[in-house]
């Protein structure tokens, strides 16, 4: 999901309650779904489908970063002068980037980075993204700890 589209037509009952339930197990069979909202297996193949296909949802693997080989992962505020919008792009475009947003408030862009160890995250910040053009200065703040990290947020 690169960016937050401009908000779209609701989804029904039916659509809302399918992401409510690939949130609490994105591995739940489709027919399970369909038993739990009423719909045939292949029209909740159907709709899990175009959910995907609207960037209304993901369906991923959650992985511990320390659990596969990632042991620094980091907040990074950016300010910019000039275009944010491409700056942010290019910042998507680094695989070690997994979360890029633009805010109001002290920073232009928040910027969650996955590293392998410090030296990774040092290259990252200094030799890629204090680099790029626009970007005026960088705050960093390095995380002790993964207190919580969950997607069942639900729907409205």
């Amino acid at each position: 999901m690169a960016s937050m589209p401009t908000r779209t037509a609701p989804l029904d009952t039916v659509s809302k309650r399918i992401v409510e339930l690939l949130q609490e197990d994105g591995r739940q069979s489709f027919v399970t779904i369909a038993r739990e909202v009423g719909l045939s297996e292949a029209a909740v193949r159907q709709r899990v489908q175009k959910l995907i296909d609207a960037d209304v949802m993901q369906i991923v693997a959650v992985t511990d970063p320390l659990q596969v080989g990632f042991s620094r992962q980091a907040m990074i505020g950016v300010r910019v002068a000039g275009d944010v919008a491409r700056v942010a792009e290019a910042l998507c475009d680094m695989p070690e980037v997994s979360y890029v947003v633009t805010t109001a408030g002290s920073f232009d862009l928040l910027v969650e980075v996955v590293c392998e160890d410090d030296d990774h995250l040092l290259d990252l910040l200094m030799g890629r993204i204090r680099r790029l053009h626009g970007v005026t200065s960088t705050e960093t703040f390095v995380y002790l700890k993964l207190n919580k990290q969950h997607y069942n947020w639900g729907t409205r």
